[in-house]
Order: C-alpha cells, then sequence, then structure tokens
C-alpha cells in the first residue's frame, strides 16, 4: 500500500446523475465514470474485494452492477487483474468513492478507467436501499442517466422499459473470441484442453496451465469436428452471460462431447449447458448470485467451499437427486447452502461434471481449486 496515492477527480467534476428501475423507484447521485446514458439490467454484487475482476469479468455483460460494499476504489485500477480484454459491465453504481487510489501496483484510478472505455455510472446513492429493493422485488431493467442524457422520469422509464430484457437473452457470441488462442503449460504439456469460450476470464486458462495443461480456447459456436481436430484430452465449457435457454448450439456440441466419451468439466454458464445436455431445464432467479463468500455444498462428500459466483439462471433440480440420460444416469452434485440452488450436476460414471460457481477465484475464495486437479484425474484416467 502507497502513502498518499493518486487523487481520483471525481468530486471536482461531479454532474447530476440518476438511477432509473423499470417500477418506477429513482435514486439520483453523481456521475461516476463516465456521462451519458447506459442501460441494462439492474444487479447486485456483495464482493467486498475484486471490483476490477468484476467489472471486466464477460459473464457481466449487459448488467449494471451495484456494489453492496459501501467504498470502492481504494485501490485504484492496475495492467494485471483484469478478466478480460476490457470492461464488460453495463454500468456500475457505488455509494462511497475512495477520493484517493493508494497501491503501488496501481496505473490510474477506477474511474479514470471508466471513463477510458465509455462506462457510464452513479455514486454517492445509497446502496443499502437500492441493494435491500433488489432483493425483494428481484433484479430488473435500469438506467443510469447523466449530463445531456438527463430528461423527466416519466421519459427516462420510457427508455428503460423499452429495452430488451435478460430473460432470453443470447448474448455468449457477443463476448466469445473470433479465433483460437493457445494458452501454454507451465513446465512439460500434461494434457490438451479445448475451451469453450462463452465469456471466459483470464484466469481460468491460467489455473489449467499451472497444471500442465496446454489449452486452446475457441470461440462460442466451434464444431464439433474443429474440437476434435485439436486432439483434446478434455474438453471445458466456460462462464458467460446471458439466458442459457438460448444456447441450443452449446448444448448441441455438448452432447456430441459426451457421445464421444472426452472428458468434459463446465463452470457457471458451463454448468447450466451441461444440465441442459443432460435433460434439466434452467429458470431466470429472482435476485441470483453474485460475490465471493456463497457456501456450497457437495452431496457426495458433505464438502462446504466458500465460492465466487455470477448467475441470475440456474439450472432445476433438488440436492442428491438422480435421473437418466442419454449418457447414463447423472445427479445434482452441488448445492447452495442458503437457498438449495442447484450448483452442480455430474455424470455418475465420471465422465462429465461441472459446478455453478466459479474456481478461478478471480477475485475470490480458493477452497475450489480442487476441481482443476479432479479434471486432470479425469483425464488421467480416460
Amino acid at each position: 500500500m502507497g502513502g498518499g496515492g493518486r487523487a481520483t477527480g471525481w468530486a471536482t467534476t461531479q454532474q447530476d446523475a440518476a438511477l432509473v428501475l423499470e417500477d418506477g423507484r429513482v435514486f439520483r447521485g453523481a456521475a461516476y465514470g463516465a456521462v451519458g446514458e447506459t442501460l441494462g439490467e439492474a444487479v447486485f454484487c456483495t464482493a467486498m474485494t475484486g471490483y476490477q475482476e468484476t467489472l471486466t469479468d464477460p459473464s457481466y455483460h449487459r448488467q449494471i452492477v451495484v456494489a453492496a460494499a459501501p467504498q470502492i476504489g481504494n485501490t485504484g485500477w492496475n495492467d494485471e487483474d483484469d478478466e478480460s480484454g476490457k470492461i464488460w459491465v453495463a454500468g456500475y453504481v457505488v455509494r462511497d468513492p475512495a477520493r484517493r487510489a493508494s497501491n503501488w501496483r496501481a496505473t490510474s484510478t477506477l474511474p479514470e478507467a471508466m471513463q477510458r472505455q465509455d462506462i457510464v455510472g452513479i455514486a454517492g446513492i445509497d446502496t443499502r436501499a437500492l441493494v435491500r429493493h433488489l432483493r425483494t422485488r428481484g433484479s430488473m431493467k435500469a438506467g443510469i442517466f447523466s449530463g445531456a442524457a438527463l430528461a423527466d422520469t416519466d421519459e427516462l422509464l420510457g427508455r428503460v422499459t423499452g429495452q430488451p430484457s435478460m430473460l432470453g437473452a443470447d448474448l455468449a457470441e457477443e463476448v466469445s473470441t473470433d479465433s483460437v488462442y493457445t494458452i501454454e503449460p507451465t513446465g512439460d504439456p500434461r494434457f490438451t484442453v479445448v475451451a469453450v469460450d462463452l465469456g471466459i476470464k483470464t484466469n481460468t486458462p491460467r489455473m489449467f496451465a499451472e497444471r500442465g495443461m496446454r489449452v486452446h480456447v475457441v470461440p462460442s459456436n466451434a464444431s464439433i469436428e474443429q474440437i476434435l481436430d485439436l486432439k483434446p484430452n478434455g474438453v471445458f465449457l466456460s462462464n458467460g452471460p446471458g439466458d442459457p435457454a438460448t444456447q441450443d448450439g452449446a448444448v448441441a456440441l455438448t452432447r456430441s462431447v459426451l457421445e464421444r466419451g472426452v472428458p468434459l468439466f463446465g463452470i457457471c454458464f458451463g454448468n447450466q449447458i451441461l444440465g441442459r445436455a443432460l435433460g434439466r431445464d434452467t429458470y431466470k432467479m429472482k435476485f441470483g448470485h453474485r460475490g465471493i463468500n456463497i457456501p456450497v455444498i457437495e452431496h457426495g462428500t458433505g464438502r462446504i467451499a466458500i465460492t465466487a459466483q455470477n448467475h441470475g439462471f440456474a439450472l432445476e433440480g433438488e440436492q442428491g437427486e438422480q435421473f437418466d440420460t442419454p449418457f447414463g444416469r447423472a445427479e445434482v452434485s452441488h448445492v447452495c447452502a442458503n437457498d438449495g440452488t442447484v450448483e452442480g450436476v455430474r455424470l455418475i460414471d465420471g465422465r462429465a461434471f461441472s459446478v455453478q460457481y466459479h474456481p478461478e477465484a478471480a477475485a475470490g475464495p480458493h477452497d475450489a481449486a480442487y476441481l482443476f486437479d479432479r479434471f486432470a484425474g479425469l483425464m488421467e484416467g480416460a
């Protein structure tokens, strides 16, 4: 940590701003980051750290993220912690922006990074009241307006309600890579993994590479032939944004992988894709799970992990439930200790498994990192 730090400058240039929710609730504050207009789904994240990783997570595409932690921006912005090549959130809502960034790795401040990437935000509102409202009413359409974008409330509400819903949103292709790229392993290669990029985070291939896995990251619309041409020992389905019910292509690809007996591992959006491939339905949650302190129970072992999560959709099912699939018997392997939401499924013969949370934990706890080793063991035994 540094001493004086770098002044953010946000307080000296503030303009009025408004956050408008689709149910008519309005929160007024000051512009933060870029000035203008942005639309998206209002969601809240309970993480107290890791705002840079949150903002650059492609899973947050088209979402206005509300920070439940009261003070944001303390450590500034650096060149190392991005989880993708850009900020993906539609907008950012904070209560008390840090007036100085103080960290030896900081290369700029958070509002400067938002301004560079034209991310509209709002500061100085009662985020406690906003989070409670979203918990009660559920995630909903929203907009942030400042500067010339401000207008009377009825007009702003019309802009908010006129935007597309997250239910039925097909977004994975919008955040996926356009071409194949490869992350080489640390040390001698042990396995080759093909990672289907539905919105992958930077730290995930890094976790594979640390375990001797060469990772070929392919676009979300890759064919089974393109994947098999890379001669994988295993296939990985990444996290990503949008409604999993729209991902018929990814589901068909997953079924093709399962038919060939290639070991498969999925996280977050990938868990929902595997679940759909196994015949389960998905649904939109009231307000989702977004944070880095969410407890998950593994049914077979009773093991509890504190996990990082970011999802607004989930698989239907109950803890320990077993069911038939075209690929053999499967089970609900993990559930959330808070509300019983399905947090993992697997084929009982072990060829495929997935979890709803983020074992790469950027940011977050490292309780679930062992799942990368479990995948390595699965490939070793294949």
